[in-house]
């Protein structure tokens, strides 16, 4: 019983985080109905008809309109857009510190979502588009269509909430059956044990009453009709008594053996459940591209290793890395050849690690590994033979050599360190390894 109720609590646990997540993802998706309307309201003075779209775009998002209502004032917006740069193309902007930070939130929201390989190519296409947005129109289109893909996201962990509610509620019907199984057989052993009772006080009297019987009796013939009366009086008793237990008999075997068999389909049941449970939350933490962990995996351990031992008794480096000049191969060999770099790096990474290392994808192209026991000098020296070994990568895409490189902030976790400190360090590494040549490891 106590294994069955673990898994019970496990399914709850599994709900209370599908709860929490879809209160993220609902989040999400109102942080970014806010910039649609701020990037409206941006956008408004250009030309009338633009503000007419804008207005339209603003008034449906305030209603929190779907997906089905979004597309066509998208694609009204996107034309009202074309005809007033053919009339008097918009000139070019230099985009204001608030507006590449939105850009820049809007890239990291994107990156993070954790999409299907279905959606995957979305995001990236999203990605893609934000980085060339000329004007406040085209981040409003943007932001709208991540928004309606957060959407899909949430219905679909509603979704697997439910179907995880209908198992738990299958798990504590077949859990109540085995109680009243249990009450049940509880009651037959007391209905047993009582009728069992009856019967040795029974024979106990007919004994007695013989005893008295032929204490008080004076001739032979008298005692022996007594005798032969309780004796058969007796028989009767046992022989009723021995139906009873016969039929109370197959009544729990039969009883006994349908039990068994449920428990068996139970046991099998639970098997695949936490086959399916143990597959869905190491699925959760691992990045489907690569197979390394993701983003949310990389905040619990380095969360983690800012909580754990003092650092002089066991160093931990942190190595920040970003896959050198990755747009453009995307942009000239496609998606699909940026997917097998990714992939190629990131094996190239796993190679590298021992067995209490980590390694995380954290973003598009970013990646970061943990290494625990090295000094920073230590750490910088392996980052350098991580690098060489990626750099000695072989991809042809079109029959085109392609050369891929790395480059690689490094960082050692100080004592009363905080993650945002230990990132910002690691950050400011790659800054100037990717400013300083690329294809290089700076220290931090």
């Amino acid at each position: 019983m106590s294994e069955t109720v673990d898994w019970k609590q496990k399914y709850r646990d599994s709900l209370v985080e599908m709860e929490a997540e879809e209160g993220r993802w609902r989040h999400a998706e109102q942080v970014l109905r806010r910039l649609i309307g701020r990037l409206c309201a941006a956008g408004m003075g250009v030309n009338p008809k633009l503000d007419d779209e804008l207005i339209a775009l603003a008034a449906a998002n305030r209603r929190n309109a779907d997906a089905d209502e979004l597309a066509p004032l998208a694609v009204s917006l996107t034309a009202a857009v074309v005809a007033v740069d053919a009339v008097s193309p918009v000139p070019t902007i230099t985009f204001a510190t608030t507006d590449i930070q939105t850009r820049v939130a809007i890239k990291s929201l994107l990156e993070r979502l954790p999409v299907s390989e279905a959606d995957r190519s979305t995001t990236q296409t999203l990605i893609a588009e934000l980085a060339i947005a000329k004007n406040d129109a085209a981040l409003a289109s943007i932001v709208s269509r991540a928004a309606d893909l957060i959407h899909e996201l949430s219905e679909h962990l509603a979704r697997e909430r439910q179907q995880a509610a209908a198992i738990l509620s299958e798990v504590t019907d077949r859990l109540e059956e085995m109680a009243g199984y249990l009450t049940e057989s509880n009651d037959a052993s007391r209905s047993r044990f009582d009728d069992t009772q009856t019967h040795s006080d029974t024979v106990m009297s007919q004994v007695r009453e013989l005893s008295n019987e032929a204490g008080s009796a004076t001739e032979l013939a008298l005692l022996q009709s007594l005798v032969s009366a309780r004796l058969e009086r007796v028989a009767t008793y046992v022989a009723e008594f021995r139906v009873r237990e016969e039929n109370r008999l197959l009544e729990f075997t039969g009883r006994a053996e349908r039990m068994r068999a449920r428990i068996a389909n139970l046991e099998r049941e639970a098997t695949e459940l936490h086959s399916r449970l143990a597959s869905e939350q190491q699925g959760a933490r691992l990045d489907p591209l690569t197979g390394v962990a993701n983003r949310k995996s990389f905040d619990e351990r380095f969360s983690e290793e800012i909580a754990g031992k003092p650092r002089a008794e066991r160093p931990v480096a942190m190595l920040l890395w970003d896959v050198d000049n990755f747009k453009f191969i995307n942009d000239s060999y496609g998606h699909r050849a940026g997917d097998r770099v990714l992939q190629s790096v990131a094996a190239c990474f796993m190679a590298a690690v021992r067995g209490g290392d980590f390694v995380a994808r954290i973003g598009g192209e970013e990646f970061v590994v943990l290494l625990s026991g090295p000094k920073l000098a230590d750490a910088l020296q392996i980052a350098n033979q991580v690098r060489s070994a990626v750099e000695a990568l072989r991809f042809h895409f079109r029959g085109t050599p392609v050369r891929v490189t790395v480059s690689c902030g490094v960082t050692e976790l100080q004592e009363h360190d905080t993650a945002e400190a230990a990132f910002d360090r690691a950050d400011t590494a790659l800054y100037r390894a990717k400013h300083g040549g690329k294809n290089l490891c700076s220290a931090a």
